[in-house]
């Protein structure tokens, strides 16, 4: 091992190499700044790549994200990013337990008339036009929010008078979303569908009274100003491989397999190279964390012994799937196609998923995992070979619920993953015709073409601490109005406790969460407010 002494200076040192450091490091480089990106893997992208996942097959899966909603237009268009995203027509399906004919509500995006007829099938008609004016005031919320996650941050009542209804406010803002979701809706099945959306990645119940499940309820409907979720042409890796080049072409310097060990409150950053085992010492003007706060913790505090900031717990399991076709549903009123055209709820009634939520609180795997399943191949095959195109090959991806890393262990992780495995197949058989095991594609070594990520799998892989997709608890899109306001870092949500110079650039940022660009964009802007003139 070797050191390098000599140590270099940029005008910003971005320390991780996700969506997020990639969004900061094209507009700080577009705007004249030296920087330097430090990537932990031999690529950048983190959470956001496309994958060959099932060794010999040409199917390039969105590993870990998916979907995109918010992403910011005003990101794209200043970037200069070639992106396609795809609108779905159907919103959601999802099959009613024990109907006698198998029916389940099937959401059209452009027929009202076919939603009601729907609803009706499932004996929830009386809850069609609740669900829709439950959404059209989520659509009001996010008209008012939207425009303001890309400018400094406003405070609590600034954004309640944009809202400018108090009792919807209420409902969102400061009440539990369960009792939204009870006192507008009287379906289980109807309920379980809105509530979903509250508890993605969330280890809660809709009445949880820290309201973290408003919080991603929140994330949920507010993108693009319509809560629209979209499918990446390409797929993710699409997405993060043209903020690459973007950051590159304006001349930032962009290092993988650079190991951040340590980054001081004055702005020096200590890496390893893991080519050639060698230590490296860069001094930035500024240090913008494209990591969660609780490694970033640990960075500024190498070997404390008591974190400051806690560790985060995600709580899903995410699973991809290559089969031969699309599944036979035991509803014959709805195609396959349509099924799996928008998001595939699973075993999500609202009881459902708090007696989920209760067996996963005592320790154990749900005996029913609820889940929710997308199909990216129906609306973009491109990121399938041209022969699996002509087979009719499909991927699906499945993001299960009430799956908290307290049941994971070093120890126990394998043996985990097939539990949760298992747990999602037996879900996925539980409203399909046929078996999903009879589906599977295989690899070139015979395997079947199925992968399951815990979330210790994603912590290793991601360094995500508990697996949590967002860093760590979600936080409001907005400033408190006591809250101070006085530095860049503070006013465009980005400040961190180590000092001016080092800013969050990552999920863990005020309106960060997602693949949205949100953090990296609103950490460049602090950074250029601070060093401008």
């Amino acid at each position: 091992m070797t050191t390098n002494l000599t140590a270099a200076a940029y005008d910003v040192v971005i320390v991780g190499g996700g969506h997020n450091g990639l969004t900061a490091a094209a507009y700080l480089a577009k705007a004249g700044r030296s920087v330097l990106l430090l990537e932990r893997l031999d690529s950048t992208g983190g959470a956001a790549v496309s994958a060959l996942a099932f060794q010999g097959i040409e199917a390039r899966l969105s590993r870990y994200s998916y979907l995109v909603s918010l992403l910011p237009q005003k990101i794209v268009q200043d970037l200069g990013l070639d992106l396609k995203l795809v609108r779905r027509r159907y919103s959601s399906y999802t099959p009613a337990p024990g109907h006698p004919d198998g029916a389940g509500l099937l959401v059209d995006n452009q027929d009202e008339e076919a939603t009601r007829a729907s609803f009706g099938r499932i004996g929830a008609g009386n809850d069609a036009p609740a669900f829709a004016a439950l959404y059209r005031d989520t659509t009001r919320v996010a008209e008012a929010l939207w425009p303001t996650v890309t400018e400094p941050l406003l405070r609590r009542s600034e954004v309640k008078s944009r809202v400018g209804d108090d009792e919807l406010w209420a409902s969102i803002f400061e009440r539990p979303i369960g009792q939204l979701i009870e006192a507008r809706i009287a379906d289980d099945l109807v309920r379980g569908v809105v509530a979903t959306d509250a508890l993605i990645g969330t280890f809660a119940t809709p009445q949880d009274a820290s309201l973290q499940q408003n919080r991603c309820f929140l994330y949920h409907v507010i993108g693009g100003g319509t809560g629209d979720w979209d499918v990446p042409i390409g797929g993710m890796g699409n997405v993060t491989r043209q903020l690459a080049d973007v950051a590159r072409c304006a001349g930032a310097t962009i290092l993988t397999g650079a190991e951040v060990k340590s980054i001081a409150p004055n702005g020096t950053v200590s890496y390893r190279l893991s080519a050639d085992d060698t230590h490296h010492t860069v001094n930035g003007g500024h240090v913008l964390a494209n990591v969660a706060p609780y490694v970033l913790d640990q960075l500024v505090n190498p070997g404390q012994i008591t974190p400051t900031v806690p560790r985060p717990e995600g709580s899903q399991v995410k699973v991809n799937l290559l089969l031969s076709r699309l599944p036979k549903l035991r509803d014959f009123s709805v195609s396959p196609e349509a099924a799996f055209g928008g998001t595939f709820h699973i075993n999500e009634l609202y009881s459902q998923l708090s007696t989920a939520f209760a067996s996963a609180e005592n320790g154990s795997i749900p005996e029913v995992l609820p889940c929710e399943i997308y199909c990216h191949s129906l609306s973009d095959p491109s990121i399938l070979g041209p022969d699996l195109v002509a087979s009719g090959a499909q991927t699906l991806t499945v993001f299960a619920l009430h799956a908290p890393d307290r049941l994971i262990t070093a120890e126990n992780n394998d043996a985990q993953r097939e539990r949760l495995q298992q747990a999602v197949l037996s879900s996925l058989n539980s409203v399909l015709a046929e078996p999903i095991e009879g589906l599977l594609l295989k690899d070139t070594q015979g395997k079947p073409c199925i992968e399951t990520k815990t979330t210790r799998d994603i912590e290793q892989a991601l360094n995500m601490p508990g697996g949590n997709i967002f860093h760590g608890p979600l936080s409001w899109p907005f400033a408190e109005d006591d809250a101070p306001l006085d530095t860049p870092g503070q006013r465009w949500g980005v400040a961190t406790q180590y000092g001016e110079r080092i800013l969050l650039c990552g999920s863990g940022a005020v309106r960060g969460g997602a693949v949205s660009g949100i953090g990296g964009h609103n950490a460049a802007m602090a950074v250029l407010e601070a060093t401008r003139g």
